[in-house]
């Protein structure tokens, strides 16, 4: 593929519903403003998540949209690990309503709802893009660095920041610059440290700064292991005390990208019907959207 055909390939927008709506409900939940209709409906999460998604696309102007959705709290990452992400608490009461109330929203938005039983949105995301790069430049919208091991030559991760509208694009060159690792050696920077919000270890005693210098210098994993007794007497004895649970914190950090799932893109192609979303607007009072949208 030249360059005039790459830069005329369409360009894809991968939405991580759940990291959007939990961050927006957060962002108003900690005031208590969780904007209740006429009907009793909690609707902050959902007008956030919303606002979010627009703004992006208005900001990157995708061709192609499509959210994905974790399919509740169990996946394969719980049968190999029980205690995968059991630090969590269950969802706010005032979330509960709005897990449907998105994907409704997306719908009239003719946008794809994705998701699969087993698995998170990060894996649907990851099948999707890897398939779609082939084809178009994809671009993750999401706040979770997970997502940055799946940067390749036609995907982008877009971390969302502080407030509405602000984006930090990584690619594999601004990604390199930033932590002078390759986005694929992610899997085993996270293996080492662990991850205290999905709830596994890695190798304690091993944080970001010291992971950071010994796969600078191995490569991966199986180069640190390799080379043990080249590693400091403290290195070596936090490391062979959790080779086993190292191997298995790797498995639960890698995104799957050979989920059972397809997107053509001619079936996230964006386009709407006006009148669908006004309806929706006013059926449930979402005021923001409306001031974005019509």
């Amino acid at each position: 593929m030249d360059v005039k055909e790459k830069e005329q390939l369409p360009s894809f927008l991968l939405v991580d519903g759940m990291a959007l709506l939990f961050r927006a409900f957060y962002a108003t939940a900690v005031t208590g403003q969780f904007m209740i209709n006429s009907k009793g409906v909690p609707t902050n999460a959902v007008q956030g998540f919303l606002k979010h998604m627009l703004m992006a696309i208005d900001h990157f102007s995708p061709s192609h949209v499509a959210v994905c959705w974790d399919m509740g709290s169990k996946t394969f990452r719980n049968d190999l690990f029980p205690e995968y992400k059991a630090n969590r608490s269950e969802a706010p009461v005032e979330m509960g309503p709005q897990f449907d109330l998105a994907k409704e929203a997306v719908e009239a938005f003719n946008i794809p709802n994705i998701g699969v039983i087993g698995y998170e949105a990060d894996d649907c995301i990851g099948t999707i893009a890897k398939t779609a790069m082939n084809e178009s430049h994809v671009l993750i919208l999401t706040g979770d660095q997970d997502m940055l091991q799946l940067i390749d030559d036609h995907i982008s991760v877009v971390l969302l920041k502080k407030g509405y509208g602000n984006y930090e694009v990584h690619n594999g060159e601004s990604f390199f610059e930033w932590k002078g690792i390759t986005p694929r050696q992610m899997i085993d920077l996270k293996a080492l440290m662990g991850d205290t919000a999905d709830n596994y270890p890695g190798v304690k005693g091993i944080g970001e700064k010291t992971a950071l210098k010994l796969l600078i210098q191995y490569e991966n994993i199986e180069g640190i292991l390799n080379n043990i007794a080249s590693l400091t007497k403290t290195q070596q004895s936090k490391i062979q005390d959790a080779v086993d649970m190292l191997h298995l914190s790797r498995q639960l950090a890698e995104i799957k990208c050979d989920v059972p799932i397809s997107c053509p893109l001619e079936t996230s192609v964006y386009s709407f019907d006006q009148e669908k979303v006004r309806q929706l607007a006013e059926d449930h009072e979402f005021k923001t959207i409306q001031r974005i949208i019509l």
